[in-house]
């Protein structure tokens, strides 16, 4: 089943789904920075355009761009800061 998310006030949208590897979701971002909580390991990856990222335990933040990925632990929390709109794939473990 196909399950839909909206965030910030529908400045974040994705849609969820599960698939042979395991259950994943793809959205996309405005422009505007945000905080995300985890509750298992995830694997995001950009799909088009640019994700500023400050990971957890890090103070500077990195850009990831089309076909970059980055992952966070479970139980924890990281900022994004999206570069017009982006769009990405979120891989949950």
């Amino acid at each position: 089943m196909i399950t839909s998310n909206e965030y910030f006030d529908a400045r974040v949208k994705s849609l969820g789904y599960a698939s042979a590897i395991g259950k994943s979701s793809v959205g996309v971002m405005e422009e505007g920075t945000y905080e995300f909580g985890t509750a298992t390991h995830e694997t995001m990856i950009v799909i088009e355009g640019e994700l500023i990222a400050q990971l957890p335990g890090e103070d500077a933040w990195k850009s990831y761009k089309a076909g970059d990925a980055f992952e966070v632990a479970a139980n924890t929390s990281f900022k994004v800061k999206s570069v017009g709109q982006t769009s990405y794939l979120c891989q949950y473990k």
